[in-house]
């Protein structure tokens, strides 16, 4: 048994494909996460307590819904395999549906936008249902790729890196575009200019991210599905499992409180928008020229914070390799989220004595350092609380860790989104005032307090998240000295059970 759980099992080609359709899968996630509260709120111009009570609802519907898909998936077997076929079938469907999430379609006799509310609220909640239909099953191939618990983390974190490198290269498209479509439109201002970006955005990423997350499914192996198991009665339910799994559950509770992470990237445009002009003196310009200067300090602002959010997250996520061979997961998320959190004030002070952007890059690029370890880490160890599981109940619900997963980043891309939303209806004043076909009005022409408002969803509100999201972490167990001595239980029980790997 020991060989079995010792042996190295993913080739190299095999784990460049999953790691690949890891990344075609983080762009496609990014498309929506990172851009569809600018659209809602300033380009479609949607009421703002409509989207903030759509993002809500359908994230309490994910709370519902990813536990189900787990519990789903972990059931049920198919001829093409136990989570490779969720793969094929989902990925047309969310291509569709994040193309339609950038159409903005145009309804006759639609003053109060009523019509365009609906369309909005089915594609977005139907894009959350179909997006954790190949997301849980995707993100639990890791543990059955391979039995060795060493090669899970070396699989778990080399894709990681690559998924946050397919997270960013939506941005590098939006930023490369205004240098060709004005010459397609004969124009770069307004919103149907703006519009024409973003649907031109969301194909490109689909395009690309679905070739390369439908490609994985044709290179990858499952080898360490867990036989199925037989209901014994009085036996507690799967959820039941989840929620007496004190490991699991501390997780789940550092995703959640660490949920304000997600901020630098999603608020990074709102930022640039309404909170720091970096361009010439506006005054004497004509309209047009103020348009184009603002349109201008727009794109550099959301460059600047979204190279934060990359060179942070990515640095970070190409260390953890290394990192997760020589420290203990524990001590390293700690470290770095109150690293970030210190980061953070630093960040917040400079911005409010100085307001100015430029100084606050170096700690804004340490506050980001947490997002890439988190990001992998959370994960390893869900794999981690799943052995535990197996060894204390001899069930092992990966799809069910997934999901868990899943759920914490959708909680996470949730709360970034109705916080901005809300800091909007705090701040007090409506997007169609400062962004129009005629007008685009800069951030100096608002108090500087709301310009702070906005600029505090990108320094002071992610460090409390990382602060608070430390806290579980004290009384988390599986780590050190506990987490090897659980491996060799359960490397023992699995002998005993005659535990085989499918080559």
């Amino acid at each position: 048994m020991s060989e079995i759980l010792n042996k190295r099992y993913v080739g190299k080609k095999e784990l460049w494909m999953f790691s690949l359709g890891g990344l075609g899968q983080g762009m496609i996630y990014a498309m929506m996460s990172s851009y569809i509260s600018d659209y809602y709120v300033n380009v479609l111009q949607l009421p703002l307590i409509f989207a903030l009570l759509l993002m809500l609802l359908a994230r309490v519907w994910d709370a519902i819904n990813d536990p189900i898909m787990g519990i789903i998936v972990d059931r049920h077997q198919t001829k093409w395999g136990k989570f490779k076929p969720y793969i094929l079938f989902a990925a047309p469907f969310i291509a569709i549906l994040t193309v339609l999430m950038y159409v903005s379609p145009t309804f006759k006799n639609d003053p109060r936008q009523t019509k365009l509310m609906i369309f909005c609220a089915v594609v977005y909640v139907l894009w959350g249902m179909i997006y954790t239909m190949a997301d849980v099953p995707f993100w639990s191939f890791p543990n059955v790729i391979t039995p060795n618990s060493e090669e899970r983390s070396h699989v778990v974190s080399f894709s990681k890196i690559w998924n946050s490198v397919g997270s960013a290269l939506p941005e590098v498209i939006f930023f490369i575009l205004p240098f060709i479509l004005p010459k397609f439109m004969g124009t770069n201002e307004g919103l149907e200019y703006t519009k024409a970006t973003y649907r031109v955005l969301s194909i490109t990423v689909v395009i690309l991210g679905s070739i390369l997350y439908v490609n994985s499914y044709f290179h990858i192996k499952e080898r360490a599905v867990p036989p199925p198991t037989k209901k014994v009665p009085g036996e507690p339910s799967t959820l039941k499992r989840v929620f007496t799994c004190k490991p699991l559950l501390l997780i789940i509770a550092m995703g959640i409180l660490s949920s304000g992470r997600y901020m630098v990237q999603a608020a990074a445009i709102h930022v640039a928008r309404y909170a720091f002009y970096i361009g010439p003196d506006l005054t004497g310009m004509t309209q047009a020229e103020i348009n184009e200067a603002v349109s201008k300090s727009v794109s550099s602002v959301k460059t600047i914070f979204q190279l934060c959010a990359v060179v942070g997250m990515f640095g970070a996520t190409i260390l953890m390799p290394k990192l997760m061979q020589k420290f203990d997961y524990k001590k390293l998320l700690i470290t770095t989220c109150l690293a970030g959190f210190v980061a953070s004030i630093g960040t917040t002070l400079i911005g409010w004595f100085t307001n100015n952007l430029y100084i606050c890059i170096p700690f804004i690029l340490v506050q980001c350092i947490p997002l890439g370890v988190i990001n992998t880490i959370s994960i390893a160890m869900i794999y981690d609380c799943l052995d535990y599981m197996e060894l204390k109940t001899g069930h092992r619900d990966n799809a069910l860790g997934s999901a868990c997963q899943g759920l914490i980043n959708k909680f996470g891309s949730a709360f970034s989104t109705c916080g901005i939303i809300v800091m909007y209806m705090f701040i007090g004043f409506k997007p169609e005032d400062m962004l129009n076909n005629q007008v685009i009005r800069p951030a100096t022409e608002l108090l500087r307090t709301q310009n702070f408002a906005m600029f505090s969803l990108v320094s002071l509100v992610p460090g409390i998240s990382m602060l608070l999201c430390s806290i579980p972490m004290f009384f988390y167990k599986l780590s050190g000295e506990n987490k090897k001595k659980m491996q060799k239980e359960l490397e023992a029980k699995r002998a005993a059970e005659g535990f085989t790997v499918n080559e």
